[in-house]
């Protein structure tokens, strides 16, 4: 039964061993292909690019342009866009300039022979640089593959990989902020010392194994659960840092519902800074969701205001107040805002009950009118933060937006390199697991063969963050997410 254990232990080895090998074949085969594509975004611009990666990739861009000098390493030289159409010896050849920047291997993006062609940022001159490119032997890229190429040639982690396309999707300064702290490593440096930790401990368990016939001194049952009590502080921080990295990365609904002229619109206005939902003193007048995309400290954020919940005979209204309740059943976030002039409606009371167990603000509105500490008193106890709004001079504006992203975050403080994504935190996850699981045989005095098992599903975890032992599934559905081009 041990040699069995003990087998499956040296299993997980050579399988991370072959994972390895598998990232060195492909790319070793991607370097025999040389890929283009137009790296900038379609339509016209002043510049667009053209990147060509691979063996052939100086070679092809020489062809497409005629330069004024030879390429060299890490400079740009200008060059003449040939018209596919004529002699490239005669002076009519020429229908654009462009500059030309060539990054020799090993030392590009992509670890090969990289050249970028940045032509004036016409569709029709790109698309026949990009033609003519495919005709001369270069093959199209696909989403991501540039990028692909960096990180199987091991310039890049896969955490740096996905940190590239969330900087190119990155709608607001604190996302990008995030994603390039994340393209700087920050993750991976986190991740190393636990990994370096996690070996260091399953070398020592499998010496003791190996060894044992030799008088080898094997590992105490004291030292390996100190070794694992010691991991678990940094993972679980690491776990808990995907709070707030989620909600930065993917941003979230707040849904704002109450009853007609309660001052939801006015306080949608006011989030948004502008005058974006129709205000007016009769009752009902949003008829339908309005929806608005914002940034509150960084937290991307989309708005909707819905249609005043109440009784409606007029088919418009019904289909709105039937859309306000699915917005406010999608909602992450929910803030319901009441009219402090008036008391509680069963309506109102109904809205309580079903934003139970989901963050909730309360917006004790137009609370420049009178104190509504009667309605206040009303507010089942179990609610949310409860604050005092008023939509016309702004009081209370300040504090509701500290508590949305106060919800929104879970309370969690920005911090370097957190996770960002589920893929992230289901590998911290299962690390923390299998862990636990080796702490727990530890205990009951299992064999070291078992409690190795553990650790390696908890060090193919970890190197699962990083790509070290990722499937090629898991790399194609990654990569598939990327613009093409980069």
């Amino acid at each position: 039964m041990l040699e069995i254990l003990s087998g499956r232990a040296a299993y997980n080895t050579e399988n991370a061993m072959n994972e390895v090998e598998m990232n060195e074949e492909h790319a070793q085969a991607a370097a025999t292909e040389t890929i283009a594509a137009i790296s900038t975004p379609p339509g016209r611009g002043g510049i667009g690019i053209v990147r060509l990666s691979g063996p052939d990739a100086a070679s092809i861009a020489a062809q497409l342009v005629r330069l004024r000098h030879p390429l060299e390493h890490a400079h740009a030289r200008l060059a003449d866009v040939l018209d596919e159409a004529a002699d490239e010896t005669s002076d009519g050849a020429k229908i654009d300039e462009a500059m030309v920047t060539y990054f020799a291997a090993p030392h590009s993006y992509t670890s090969d022979d990289l050249v970028e062609i940045a032509a004036h940022g016409s569709p029709v001159v790109l698309d026949l640089l990009l033609r003519r490119a495919l005709a001369l032997g270069a093959r199209l890229a696909e989403p991501g593959e540039f990028t692909q190429r960096a990180f199987l040639a091991g310039k890049i982690d896969l955490t740096q990989a996905e940190a590239v396309r969330d900087l190119i999707e990155a709608q607001t300064l604190t996302q990008a902020r995030q994603a390039a702290s994340q393209m700087g490593g920050a993750l991976s440096r986190r991740v190393l010392p636990l990994k370096q930790q996690l070996v260091e401990l399953i070398a020592l368990l499998e010496a003791g194994i190996d060894f044992a016939e030799d008088d080898v001194e094997v590992t105490p049952g004291e030292e390996i659960a100190r070794r694992i009590s010691e991991l678990d502080p940094p993972l679980s921080a690491l776990e808990a840092s995907f709070a707030r990295g989620r909600i930065v990365h993917d941003g979230l609904t707040l849904a704002i519902v109450g009853r007609p002229n309660a001052g939801k619109s006015s306080l949608f206005n006011k989030l948004a800074e502008r005058d974006r939902a129709i205000v007016t003193a009769t009752p009902g007048t949003t008829r339908d969701t309005v929806t608005e995309r914002i940034a509150i400290e960084g937290i991307p954020l989309e708005l909707v205001d819905t249609a005043g919940l109440r009784e409606a005979f007029e088919e418009a209204e019904q289909l709105g107040i039937a859309r306000s309740r699915e917005a406010f059943a999608d909602a992450a976030l929910v803030l319901i805002v009441l009219d402090a002039t008036e008391p509680l409606n069963e309506e109102e009371r109904e809205l309580f009950a079903a934003a139970e167990g989901r963050p909730t603000i309360v917006a004790l509105n137009k609370c420049d009118l009178l104190g509504g500490g009667e309605v206040r008193a009303a507010i089942p106890a179990e609610v949310g933060s409860v604050l005092r709004t008023s939509a016309l001079t702004g009081e209370g504006i300040a504090l509701l937006r500290d508590e949305i992203v106060r919800l929104a975050t879970g309370g969690a403080a920005a911090e370097p390199g957190p996770l960002t994504s589920l893929r992230h935190q289901k590998a911290i996850t299962l690390t923390r697991e299998a862990l636990a699981d080796a702490g727990r045989a530890n205990a009951e005095k299992i064999p070291h063969e078992m409690i190795l098992i553990d650790l390696y599903r908890g060090l193919w975890a970890l190197d699962s963050l990083t790509g070290q032992t990722t499937s090629d599934d898991i790399l194609n559905l990654i990569f598939s997410t990327f613009c093409i081009g980069k």
